[in-house]
């Protein structure tokens, strides 16, 4: 079945309170969603964010995002009023996100909400603790030492806790005891209102897709509690550390910095690390897709300490054996794979073993005919095609960015003769083209300029701030993407 998908993440949604969260706008742009005929709607990582605000530098893989809790849901249980949290300046600007002003303030109102929380009157509580004990236990305790040590990384407590020994975490544990019930909780209410929202939107028909980014932070309770996932040498340090090599677009390449996986170990173990997270994941989305795909096959090691990604060597990854394996335990697996940057023959005969749907980004495309990004050379109805990802430009910035010889192939294969007509041609060439789904940002259907733009790769401030007002989804817009959907069969 041909479909249509709007990106967007949860904290660009509406909102009074500085970021969008799981509230009344989310339910409102379910409803825009079904008005509009769209049946698949992509977030990013729903992860605390750290170090760059970057869901994909969190402090949990397992753990939800606390900026998104509505507060007006918990002012419906009992536990906020509405002076609370309604009195407080939740940003500078409305276009963007602040997130020191979030940061300064937010565990200031849920922490007033924990103190009204009575286990008692939820009994879901225990059944949430208990059914996520795998991971609750280690990652409240985590964020009480990081607030008790001033937010530092874990790297930097006194040496017993940073290596986590048994007795420093067993001590921990007692004095930090309140700390550890916030944490808690706070997860709990992160997890009732995100299946709220997700059965809101399966019950009007509308897919969620959503985010795994295929490393951890180094600053996270893994890489603190779960050392032995990680190519980390005697004191815990990283050996290497994840990024890109240097190409055209970067001639220093990308540092991220993340630490690596110990491969070897993770193959002792059945990869079972991984299959419980691709199982939570597929719990909390309906579609997931996997960041970074092509890192299984094969992933660019740098050396730790380096400033830059010009010294590093690949090295190989697990392959196809990991898949099958979760295949087997968890059953056909509903993945997208990001197979973006530098794709070599194994990794193409990695997806193809797979199965898996990847990606195509039309604004890749217009270089020349021949470009594989360009629909008329899909192969498959079996991809995503995508006008932008949260990575790139929005369509009317991009435009800005072509160089003529560009511009000019653009504006003939897409039959258009004015500049400003190209990001809408661009829209209905990905609706038309044979993708088995066809997604665009909610920036390129608000014409949003280059300011719009989510995230620049390897950059650190002005990022992850986009956001959208209740007056943008507007019925004539809905009407707009209906049509489109109906013109192209999605």
């Amino acid at each position: 079945m041909r479909k249509s998908c709007i990106l967007m993440h949860i904290s660009s949604l509406p909102s009074e309170y500085g970021i969008g969260k799981m509230g009344k706008h989310a339910f409102e742009f379910v409803d825009f969603l079904s008005s509009a005929g769209v049946k698949c709607w992509q977030i990013l990582p729903l992860s605390p964010t750290s170090y760059g605000d970057s869901p994909y530098q969190s402090f949990s893989v397992n753990a939800g995002n606390p900026y998104f809790i509505d507060f007006e849901i918990l002012e419906g249980d009992g536990l906020l009023e509405k002076h609370e949290y309604s009195s407080i300046k939740w940003d500078s600007d409305p276009d963007k996100v602040d997130y020191a002003l979030i940061y300064e303030y937010c565990f200031d109102v849920l922490r007033i909400a924990y103190s009204r929380f009575k286990p008692s009157r939820f009994p879901d509580y225990k059944v949430f603790c208990d059914d996520n004990k795998s991971w609750l236990e280690e990652y409240a305790l985590f964020m009480a030492l990081k607030s008790q040590n001033g937010g530092k990384a874990w790297y930097e407590w006194e040496k017993d806790i940073s290596m986590h020994k048994p007795a420093a975490v067993a001590e921990a544990k007692k004095q930090l005891k309140n700390d550890i019930g916030f944490y808690k909780f706070v997860q709990y209410e992160f997890s009732r209102q995100w299946k709220e929202l997700k059965k809101y939107a399966n019950d009007n028909d509308i897919e969620i897709i959503g985010d795994i980014p295929i490393y951890c932070a180094l600053d996270s309770v893994e890489a603190w509690a779960e050392h032995k996932l990680f190519w980390f040498d005697r004191k815990r340090r990283p050996v290497c550390v994840a990024g890109c090599p240097p190409d055209e677009f970067s001639p220093t390449g990308q540092l991220w910095g993340n630490p690596l996986y110990d491969w070897d170990y993770h193959k002792k173990t059945g990869y079972k690390w991984w299959i419980n997270r691709i199982r939570y994941a597929s719990q909390l989305y309906d579609i997931v897709r996997i960041d970074h795909f092509r890192g299984f096959e094969s992933y660019y090691t740098i050396p730790f300490g380096n400033e830059d990604a010009t010294i590093g060597e690949w090295k190989k990854g697990p392959d196809y054996e990991l898949f099958r394996l979760a295949e087997e335990e968890l059953g056909k697996l509903n993945i997208i794979a990001e197979n973006l940057g530098f794709i070599t023959p194994e990794v193409r005969e990695m997806l193809d073993k797979c199965g898996y749907p990847g990606m195509k980004v039309i604004q890749f495309g217009f270089s020349d005919g021949t470009n594989e990004y360009l629909p008329h050379n899909f192969t498959t109805t079996n991809c995503f095609v995508y006008t932008g990802t949260h990575d790139n430009e929005t369509l009317n910035g991009w435009v800005g960015t072509l160089d003529k010889k560009s511009l000019k192939f653009a504006r003939r294969y897409l039959n258009v003769r004015k500049k400003s007509d190209i990001p809408m041609a661009v829209v209905r060439l990905a609706w038309s083209s044979v993708a088995m789904v066809a997604v665009a940002q909610i920036q390129d259907f608000l014409g949003s300029p280059k300011s719009g733009r989510m995230n620049t790769p390897s950059t650190l401030g002005c990022n992850w701030q986009f956001r959208t007002k209740k007056e943008d989804f507007t019925p004539e817009l809905a009407k707009t993407i209906r049509r489109l959907n109906k013109t192209y069969n999605r």
